[in-house]
């Protein structure tokens, strides 16, 4: 079977239409449930406020209870009882408003009831429905995740094994590495190699996921593997094998059977990703309507300071490590280094023009950068992207280096608001500048960057470190 990314490729989308279709479900549950119980197509406008306030109770609560996530490979039942949950919360929220402020007296307790019922049966019908409709496309192709897998006999084989007789669940195996005693896989999964092998296919192949079904015991193994994938931007997901152990609240996501631990992702998927995706591209329109006479100004000034273009561009990497063309004023005179050498501006840096400075310490020579991010190659926030030979340099100096790629790189980060950035000449300062880039993007939220931004006019601007 071929390789078919057309929902994949769309996911943010219909990560949005499910939202869309959760509101409009529980709309259409209250308007039937009045013409049910009253008999009346026409809605009075008092009841359409509390409908409107309970979408939005919805908008609000349902993600909190995991309802946009990914639920491929989970139990039907798991989802149903996250939306009876999510359902149940709403309906408690607004019961406690109208006992409060007695305003219940004013509706039909009949008419709540049956939206209750209605409203949590639509919401399970939709999800039935959608489920049913994923399988179909995934059993056809469709919506697939190329994905391989590192084990042993046993283990490693079976969840093979599993995935093969469940092609509704999307994912493809594209082969098995071997680790340890040979290994009778399925037919259909080629046997790829070792351990050593796992990293250069990743590379070279259009893979997805990565998954580790090794023994506990195996650690040093699992260990072994993870440094060798530091490099790829590559999801990882770890299936131990914990079937003889007593948890309690655990936390794992259970996949075509098996708990799966999510060891390395982005978290940048789903609405999550549409949320970033908004904010981006509204601030940036904004922002740049706003400061194009500025940018205008310095044009000019760059243009008479030195000869030379306006714009410095450079590759740098971007989300999943992928090489974008990143924009910036020219600061410098124009100069060329071989041998693969890259030399970071420092100071008393005599390529640095006087203008150039002053845009340096002011940081508006970053300016350009929010055309990358209308281009989508960046984000407003995030973390910086680096020079491609100073990825090469630092990638095997700083531990998880590379993670940093898990997202888009940004224009100002929570790195740059706590004074890492400017010159890295000792590799403790890149240290600092990856364990705040790291914890952001574990941290990432909407409200997280409108706090960056925030905090970036008042002090991410003018930094003594920035030559």
């Amino acid at each position: 079977m071929g390789y078919r990314g057309i929902l994949k490729e769309h996911a943010t989308v219909l990560n949005a239409l499910l939202h869309v279709s959760d509101w409009g479900a529980i709309a259409i549950a209250a308007w039937a449930a009045h013409l049910f119980y009253l008999g009346n197509w026409g809605l009075p406008a008092a009841y359409g406020v509390v409908i409107g306030i309970v979408v939005l109770l919805a908008a609000l609560l349902f993600p909190r209870f995991n309802l946009y996530q990914a639920w491929r490979g989970a139990s039907i039942f798991d989802e149903v009882r996250a939306i009876t949950l999510a359902w149940a919360l709403v309906l408690f929220l607004l019961f406690t408003f109208a006992f409060t402020t007695k305003m219940g007296i004013h509706f039909s307790r009949g008419w709540i009831g049956i939206w209750a019922l209605l409203g949590w049966g639509t919401l399970v019908s939709c999800r039935v429905f959608l489920r049913v409709a994923l399988r179909w496309l995934r059993s056809h192709g469709f919506n697939q995740r190329r994905i391989v897998i590192v084990g042993t006999e046993g283990l490693g084989e079976e969840v093979a094994r599993r995935l093969l007789v469940s092609p509704w669940i999307g994912l493809q195996v594209a082969g098995f590495f071997n680790v340890g005693a040979a290994a009778h896989i399925e037919p259909g999964v080629p046997i790829l190699g070792g351990l050593p092998d796992v990293a250069g296919y990743v590379e070279e192949e259009r893979i997805d996921q990565v998954w580790i079904a090794l023994p506990l015991k195996e650690q040093d193994k699992v260990e072994s593997l993870l440094h060798a994938l530091r490099h790829s931007a590559v999801d990882i997901r770890f299936i131990p094998d914990i079937f003889g152990f007593r948890l309690l609240n655990h936390s794992v996501t259970e996949v075509a059977g098996f708990p799966v631990m999510n060891l390395s992702v982005t978290p940048m998927v789903g609405v999550n990703r549409l949320v970033k995706a908004l904010e981006d591209r509204v601030l940036a329109s904004l922002i740049l309507l706003l400061i194009s006479p500025l940018m205008l100004l310095i044009a000019l000034g760059v243009k008479f300071s030195s000869p030379g273009p306006v714009l410095f561009r450079q590759k740098r990497l971007g989300w999943d490590g992928q090489s974008f063309m990143v924009y910036k004023f020219r600061s410098m005179v124009v100069h060329h280094e071989g041998g693969g050498q890259l030399t970071q501006a420092f100071k008393g840096d005599s390529r640095v023009t006087p203008f150039g400075a002053f845009l340096r310490r002011t940081s508006l020579d970053e300016l350009p950068q929010f055309f990358n991010v209308l281009q989508g190659t960046m984000s407003i926030v995030g973390p910086r992207p680096h020079a491609i030979e100073h990825n090469e340099q630092y990638k095997d100096l700083v531990d998880d280096y590379m993670l940093r790629h898990k997202v888009k790189p940004g224009i100002t980060g929570w790195a740059q608001i706590n004074g890492w950035r400017g010159e890295t000449d000792t590799l403790e300062k890149m240290r600092k500048r990856v364990e705040y880039d790291l914890y952001y993007i574990e941290n990432w939220s909407l409200w997280f960057d409108l706090r960056i931004i925030l905090l970036t006019v008042f002090k991410g601007f003018i930094n003594k470190n920035a030559y």
